[in-house]
Order: structure tokens, then sequence, then C-alpha cells
């Protein structure tokens, strides 16, 4: 008799996968969701998703609803001091009313954006931080997995089914 879940397939490195995730701070606070959404489709390795939250997707049976806790080191990493810097307040427009968390595009040569987050502002400088403003926190990874490499979850599988675990 063989086990019906070892029949399902199991999302890998380069799988197309249907999801609904939702990211959680340790204090439960939801800081991004697609759950009240359409879900998130997305071909691992193409840069869409972060990659390591992409790397703890693998494995993952089709039909799966689990909850992942992960240290910084697998989810944001943590902050890198050399990714904050000082700008001259004239870099921005006089108009822009830049105060403390106020998160900001900029430009870059290539043609991409990066946002990046204010951290302080004087009458001369900006000092604005590029780390991603998940880097140094743990979080909880909430994952139904909905379809893998176009096959559909099983209606009875529970990712279909109650709450998140």
């Amino acid at each position: 008799m063989s086990d019906a879940k070892s029949d399902l397939p199991t999302i890998g490195k380069d799988s197309e996968v249907t999801i609904h995730y939702e990211i959680r701070l340790p204090d439960d606070r939801v800081v991004d969701s697609s759950f009240d959404t359409d879900p998130f489709s997305v071909k691992l390795g193409s840069g869409a998703f972060e990659p390591r939250l992409e790397e703890a997707l693998i494995g993952l049976p089709l039909g799966e609803y689990t909850r992942i806790l992960l240290t910084p080191q697998y989810a944001f990493g943590m902050p890198d001091p050399s990714n904050v810097h000082t700008m001259p307040r004239g870099r921005f427009p006089e108009d822009m009313n830049l105060e403390p968390q106020l998160v900001v595009e900029f430009d870059l040569p290539n043609g991409e954006s990066v946002p990046g987050t204010i951290t302080a502002v004087t009458e001369d400088a900006v000092t604005v931080d590029f780390n991603h403003p998940l880097a140094g926190q743990n979080i909880q990874l909430i994952v139904q997995v909905l379809a893998v490499d176009g096959q559909a979850a099983p209606a009875d599988s529970p990712a279909l089914q109650g709450e998140a675990p």
C-alpha cells in the first residue's frame, strides 16, 4: 500500500508554485500576506520571491499547510552597517516631507529602483538604511501549497482546510 502523501509532488528548486503565504513577526504582527488576496504564483529561482524564503519552501509537498520559524540568517539576513548611507539634504525634493521611518524609492543607474528607510534627518543631511526592513528579525512563514508544477492540491488536503497551523 502506498502513502498518498508520498505520491504528491514536492516543491523543488526550479518548481512553479502557487501558494498563499503570510509573514509574521514573533509577536504575531502580520507584515505581509496573500491570504486575503489572490494566491501568489512564482517560479522558484526567478528572483520574484526572497531567495532564503524560497529555500524554506523546497521539499514541501503539494497540499501542505504549515508554519515555518526562520531566524534572520534564513529569512532576510542581518543588517549590514555598510548599507546605511548619509546623503546631502539637497538630493531630495525640497517639498518632500522627510522623516524617520519614511520609505523612499531610489533609482539605480541600471534603471531598477531600491527602497530605503529614512532613519535620521538634519537640516543638511538625511540618513537612509538600505537594509531589508525585516533584516535581523526572526519571522514566521505560514504557507499553503496550492499547486506545484501545474498540479493542484487535492480537495481534501490540509492546504484547503481549516485554520493556520
